[in-house]
């Protein structure tokens, strides 16, 4: 039953990784949407819109197979940057709406900015768990029993 699995492609909005990007997506726009309503400073909704369209570009990338068409940019590398700089930038944001006696508004949407956050870093190390432990990936092993004793 496996090999039947392994012979289909499932579409990247059911996998794993397309669930976790597109609830960080949903959650990037509740924040941007709370901070809209609270009339937040404008870096707020700035930083929370930018985001959004990058992960909806990132999105559309992996839905249409772009990556599998550009091969001579590094997909996967650009993805854990893009997460790393959200992880900084919602961060951020969130604790600087969060800090100061504000509206439930902008404490909403900065509640949901390191929900956000919480899920960049999950997007994040699933990414790099497939770069980790993809024999078939670009940085193939030589050998399943390479050890460091082989190297001296």
């Amino acid at each position: 039953m496996e090999s039947k699995e392994q012979g289909v492609e499932r579409s990247y909005c059911l996998t794993v990784k397309g669930l976790v990007k597109m609830l960080r997506m949903v959650v990037t726009v509740a924040s941007m949407t709370f901070f809209i309503i609270a009339q937040a400073p404008e870096p707020y909704i700035v930083i929370t819109g930018f985001e959004f369209s990058i992960i909806l570009f990132f999105i559309a990338l992996y839905m249409c197979r772009l990556d599998k068409l550009m091969r001579w940019l590094f997909w996967p590398l650009l993805d854990i940057i893009n997460s790393m700089v959200t992880v900084l930038f919602m961060l951020t944001v969130s604790v600087l709406a969060l800090i100061p006696e504000t509206s439930t508004m902008t404490i909403l949407g900065g509640v949901f900015g390191l929900l956000t956050t919480v899920c960049a870093i999950a997007d994040c190390a699933l990414i790099y768990r497939k770069l980790l432990f993809n024999p078939s990936g670009p940085y193939r092993k030589n050998s399943p029993n390479h050890s460091r004793d082989d190297e001296s």
